[in-house]
């Protein structure tokens, strides 16, 4: 389960949400998601997933590298 901090950034921009909420919604501090946007870390394999875990819940669609490069988008509804 991988994600980019690009992706983080971009599924944020989509939802229009803060790092301080996507922190909140993820049960990590504000400085894991802001350090991991910034690629000065990577947090645990846990961490990520429980970062992607509440972007997906919010309808954000992680979308594999295909030559166009790994995305996001929202899910239709």
């Amino acid at each position: 389960m991988s994600m980019t901090p690009s992706q983080s950034r971009a599924a944020r921009g989509l939802l229009d949400w803060s790092q301080q909420e996507l922190a909140g919604r993820s049960n990590l501090s504000e400085s894991t998601i802001r350090d991991f946007e910034k690629g000065r870390r990577v947090p645990s394999i846990n961490n990520l997933a429980a970062v992607r875990t509440a972007l997906e819940s919010a309808g954000v669609e992680f979308i594999a590298e295909n030559g166009g490069g790994a995305g996001v988008r929202l899910r239709k509804r």
